[in-house]
């Protein structure tokens, strides 16, 4: 029986066949990824998730017609829907905000070198959210910023104090090796109470999992 880690399949959403030949030669070259198709605008991404079932979409957020934006927001009301990682040369608030908002896992911008947006795609398929450094603290401050429409913030009911430490690091940025070493506790452990933290509100990543901290006022902007 081999050993073999099935590789993440990965469709790339861009309207530019440029930026999508460059991402496929790269991601060509690693073993556990794999290109499960293209798609030159937001409908055929939309289109292409439901029949490919991939497991990360790596979304451009400009696009003619349908954009990233609602893109992302109807792939992301597929049933067991793929991972979105938004991708773009806008390092702009606003769509930072909306395209997290509509269910992105992570929001990159292309100046990044493509080995780390590599890197990006393997840590939002292993369950994990990532935002590029430059664009995280004006993340926080739109988060502080737009109150949901309720008006309410979400409610800590059930929430250990253990679970609550934790969630106050994901919120400041740790990543999971970091709360391990944080709290003196393993890695496994940490997992753990990420996932209970994610069931208990009703978070569907780590991403959101970040906002809950900052609109519970566990972390402050």
């Amino acid at each position: 029986m081999s050993g073999r880690v099935a590789a993440v399949r990965v469709l790339l959403a861009d309207d530019h066949a440029l930026v999508r030949t460059a991402l496929r030669m790269v991601l060509t070259d690693a073993d556990d990824i794999e290109v499960a198709g293209e798609a030159g605008s937001g409908a055929e991404a939309v289109r292409l998730a439901g029949e490919l079932r991939p497991d990360v979409v790596v979304m451009d957020i400009r696009m003619p017609g349908m954009d990233g934006i609602e893109a992302t927001r109807r792939i992301s009301a597929i049933p067991d829907a793929p991972w979105v990682v938004v991708l773009t040369t806008f390092d702009d608030d606003e769509y930072v905000y909306g395209a997290l908002r509509a269910g992105a896992s992570g929001f990159l911008v292309k100046d990044m070198a493509l080995e780390e947006i590599v890197a990006a795609i393997r840590v939002v398929a292993a369950g994990d959210a990532l935002v590029a450094p430059s664009v995280t603290r004006r993340l926080i401050a739109l988060v502080a910023a737009h109150p949901e429409p309720a008006g309410t913030p979400p409610a800590l009911t059930g929430v250990t104090d253990r679970e609550r430490a934790v969630l106050t690091l994901v919120g400041r940025g740790a990543s999971n090796a970091e709360i391990a070493v944080g709290m003196h506790i393993t890695m496994p452990t940490v997992k753990s109470h990420v996932s209970r933290l994610m069931t208990k509100l009703g978070a569907r990543d780590r991403v959101q999992l970040v906002i809950i901290a900052y609109r519970t006022g566990l972390v402050l902007p």
